[in-house]
């Protein structure tokens, strides 16, 4: 993992297309704003780690179509 300081109104960009720049510090809180292609997906990682969370176990939940009807 880079890490990487930045103070307020600093940026840091990834590849040609993607900027990331540190709007407001607030305590323990930041505001980063995005800039991206709409192409690009931009997800927040516990959405993500939920979303996985909830297809696997779906994946593994066995469902019987006949007993349902």
């Amino acid at each position: 993992m880079l890490v990487l300081s930045r103070r307020k109104n600093e940026s840091i960009v990834i590849g040609e297309n993607i900027e990331l720049t540190i709007l407001e510090i607030d305590g323990d809180q930041i505001k980063i704003g995005i800039t991206a292609p709409r192409e690009v997906d931009i997800l927040r990682k516990e959405i993500v780690i939920k979303t996985e969370k909830e297809n696997t176990l779906a994946l593994n939940n066995h469902f019987d179509i006949e007993n349902f009807l």
